[in-house]
């Protein structure tokens, strides 16, 4: 083995054990077991230095929903965005960023006083404010339906799609108040659709969060058997998360962040956050019943465990770091919250809970429940299925891969779109003007295309529009409103702007159209983004393999090890995402779960979900092959290391997957269905993968593969850091 130190440290050496009546002991070992020791023994001034970090950042936690950005689902560069801009800077702001309100009435037309009353009230609404550029009035055979009890009053965007939302966050409680009398009135269009969907998503996501609290204690209380213990886990994820919600806050100050980056951050922060404090208090437990000295045992935990953490936590950042990739700020700012909430969660695991450990020592026992005296860190339940599983490990592994293959097959099926009108409540305004517009002007009335092209070919433009198959109607080319030289046209897709029809009828209507001629709206912007997504998919999942091998082999510089541990992971994420198509694409369980079923996953959800599966299958896969890779630098044999590995970890992995479980499931419990897909598809994974690849089929490996698992050539040793996860 090399004796060079590596960033982790040289682990060869340990701690010293104190003599009683004698000074503390000094602590030999690893940059973690040293930086373990500093926490612990100054931990007052670590205690200080998070109450100032979390008392700065959580004074802006609290507007984190209202400060951070309500739009960005877009692929900056294509053709839909470059439409907007023009539309923005040219047409008065009517693009689709534009704010649509709805006026019906049963028993009035739009000509009659009342409803012309309530129009210039919302008129003068939108003049009022700034963020708004021209007021286009309801046109008969444009924006007014054909029985004339319908019209649409158009007010332009004149800021950007983030502040347009936050507009209608503001005044559509004032809009909706205008209705009365017989007469309704519905804000809809993009600005107000993402104003619903991230307010919808943001109740469903706190008051799932709150719901898995008291669960998650209760398992952590049945995991430690010890009220105190089970609560340093939550503690813990409290400050990380207090931490990140402020971080974004700030971050927005910069540059804007997606709302959804805080809802994402929160649901890994809390999973992530007890699956860490999980592996070190039940580390520092051991060490602490062994040795006696809490310096000491925090030094010893840290120096392994610690280790395991470290390696867990970059790989969940490296996986996130490929989502970055996607040319779209919602997409790009999502991956951006969950790596802030990862990387406070990581840094309170190294500082604060050592800090906590050293200052509680045997009390952290306190509140024992009685079943926990005969608890210990091996367990003999999980040495015992080791010990099977090393006996008779062709039946398990085969019996594993039938059933992940068996889930895996579906996925070959799934199809993907961005959410429909579906996914916002029905009593939403939104989705009522949406829905009005479509019973009275036709199912793609919602979703017009907006056409712009030079003025010389506004004839030719037209025509070609009309002529494009799947294309309802085309209205007159309208010039700018500053003189220059671009009109723009509204043409109407005879398909619901969700259909997956609405793919190829955009794409006929741009290959028709003189080169010139643009196609954007709210329909192409979706479309646009869920090609950039599924183009970028490949590379991303590519760059995550390649990174999770890499940071595997640093870790076990075993190359064999490293690539089973690497690809075993794609199982449980293709068998994900066939249980995906099944529910939320085939809308099997849909009336169990409560939810309309829209034929599709949510266009996101591949990229981000393969990311987010990955970094917490390889989380568990470090915990596994570390401390199997521990036992066998300890005791050379292949067997003790697969059995111990599983002797001492099985407990704290399948405690932390009751808990992600948990945690991931109370989200299917929330009413709009991008949550409830999260919840269900990240608790499938995370079960799956623990109970099939981590407890089974990875330790089968270990047993069929045995010295092999852990060999690595001279060559590769001497490029590779020295790292060890044993503890002299």
């Amino acid at each position: 083995m090399s004796s060079k130190n590596a960033v982790l440290g040289d682990q060869s050496s340990g701690t010293t054990r104190q003599k009683p009546g004698t000074a503390p002991p000094i602590v030999v070992g690893g940059v973690l077991a040293r930086m373990g020791a500093i926490m612990a023994t100054h931990a007052r001034w670590v205690f200080g230095a998070w109450l100032i970090a979390l008392v700065a950042l959580g004074a802006a936690a609290p507007t984190v929903f209202s400060s951070l950005a309500g739009a960005g689902w877009q692929a900056n560069g294509s053709e839909s965005v470059q439409v907007r801009e023009l539309a923005q800077e040219h047409f008065g702001g009517n693009s689709s960023a534009a704010v649509q309100v709805v006026v019906h009435s049963d028993t009035r037309d739009v000509s009659d006083p009342a409803v012309q009353q309530v129009l210039g009230e919302a008129t003068a609404v939108f003049t009022a404010d700034p963020r708004f550029g021209e007021v286009i009035a309801p046109v008969p055979g444009m924006s007014i339906s054909p029985d004339g009890h319908t019209g649409i009053l158009i007010a332009g965007a004149n800021a950007s799609t983030d502040d347009m939302v936050k507009a209608v966050d503001e005044l559509k409680g004032e809009l909706t108040a205008l209705s009365g009398d017989g007469i309704g009135v519905y804000p809809t269009g993009a600005s107000a659709l993402w104003s619903d969907f991230n307010k919808a998503n943001h109740d469903a996501m706190i008051k799932a969060e709150m719901f898995s609290w008291p669960v998650t204690l209760a398992i952590m209380v049945l995991a430690f058997g010890s009220l105190v213990a089970a609560g340093l886990p939550l503690l813990l994820t409290l400050a990380g998360l207090v931490a990140s919600a402020g971080g974004l806050v700030l971050l927005n100050t910069v540059t804007p962040i997606s709302v959804w980056a805080m809802n994402f951050a929160m649901m890994f922060a809390l999973a992530l956050g007890i699956d860490y404090a999980l592996f070190i208090v039940a580390r520092f437990r051991d060490a602490l019943s062994k040795g006696g000295d809490p310096r000491a045992a925090v030094a010893e935990t840290m120096d392994t465990a610690g280790k395991a953490v470290v390696l867990s936590g970059l790989t969940v950042l490296v996986s996130l770091s490929a989502v970055l990739l996607v040319p779209a700020p919602a997409v790009r700012t999502m991956a951006v919250g969950i790596m802030l909430a990862v990387t406070f969660v990581l840094a309170a695991t190294l500082t604060l809970l050592p800090a906590v450990l050293g200052k509680l020592g045997p009390k952290v026992n306190a509140g024992s429940l009685p079943f926990a005296k005969r608890q210990q860190h091996r367990s003999p339940k999980f040495e015992a299925w080791g010990n099977l599983l090393h006996k008779h490990p062709w039946p398990f592994a085969i019996g594993s891969l039938v059933v992940l293959i068996a889930l895996s097959v579906p996925a070959l099926g799934l199809k993907v779109a961005m959410p429909s009108i579906q996914v916002v409540p029905t009593d939403a305004p939104v989705r009522q003007g949406y829905e009005l517009v479509q019973a009275q002007m036709g199912e793609g009335a919602p979703g017009m295309l907006q056409i712009i092209a030079p003025t010389s070919e506004a004839d030719s433009t037209a025509a070609a529009a009309r002529a494009t198959e799947g294309i309802a109607m085309v209205t007159p080319p309208m010039p700018a409103m500053d003189g220059s030289d671009f009109v723009m046209l509204q043409a109407v897709p005879n398909v619901d702007p969700s259909d997956n029809a609405m793919g190829s009828i955009l794409d006929r209507l741009r290959s028709d159209l003189p080169s010139q001629a643009l196609v954007g709206g709210a329909p192409a912007e979706n479309l646009d983004l869920q090609q950039a997504l599924n183009d970028y998919l490949p590379v991303i999942v590519g760059v995550i393999l390649a990174l999770g091998f890499l940071l595997l082999l640093v870790a076990l510089q075993a190359p064999l090890i490293a690539i089973l541990g690497t690809v075993v992971s794609l199982l449980s994420t293709a068998a994900a995402f066939g249980v995906a198509k099944l529910i939320f694409q085939d809308g099997h369980g849909a009336g169990l779960l409560g939810f309309t079923p829209q034929g599709f996953l949510d266009g996101w959800g591949p990229v981000f979900f393969f990311a987010m599966i990955f970094a917490i299958a390889m989380d568990y896969t470090v915990f596994l092959l570390s401390t199997a890779k521990e036992h066998y630098e300890e005791s050379g044999d292949p067997k003790v290391a697969h059995v111990m590995g599983l002797a001492h970890s099985g407990r704290v992995i399948a405690a932390a997957a009751a808990v992600m479980v948990a945690v991931f499931f109370t989200f299917a419990l929330a009413e709009p269905l991008p949550p409830k897909e999260m919840g269900i598809i990240l608790g499938v994974a995370v079960l799956l993968d623990a109970v099939f690849i981590r407890l089974v089929l990875l330790p089968v490996l270990l047993r069929l593969t045995g010295h092999a698992a852990w060999w690595s050539p001279a060559w590769l040793r001497r490029i590779l850091p020295n790292i060890s996860f044993s503890h002299g």
